[in-house]
């Protein structure tokens, strides 16, 4: 529930750091990121609170996050890729 919660919070966090003026629509874009989670529908079983989803999912691999840190040289999909990176580091952490 707290890693779901960071989903939310960290991008708010964000959010409200770097783009002050906007932060608000800044971070809701930034935890649309969890869109990312989709993945998991696809996973037998759906949800295994031992696995790493990095690696693991094909929106959380290695490639999936290069493409994610491709996407901040387009201004227009910035926020959303630093939403998608901000996901797959809490998720990261949770693999700890």
């Amino acid at each position: 529930m707290i890693h779901l919660l960071l989903h939310i919070l960290v991008p708010a966090g964000v959010a409200y750091f770097f783009y002050r003026a906007n932060w608000l629509k800044a971070g809701a874009i930034m935890a649309a990121g969890i869109i990312l989670d989709i993945d998991h529908l696809f996973a037998v079983p759906m949800y295994d609170p031992e696995r790493c989803s990095i690696g693991f999912h094909f929106l959380h691999t290695y490639w999936a996050i290069a493409l994610y840190s491709l996407l901040l040289i387009i201004p227009k999909l910035r926020v959303l890729a630093i939403g998608f990176l901000i996901h797959m580091s809490l998720d990261y952490l949770a693999c700890l």
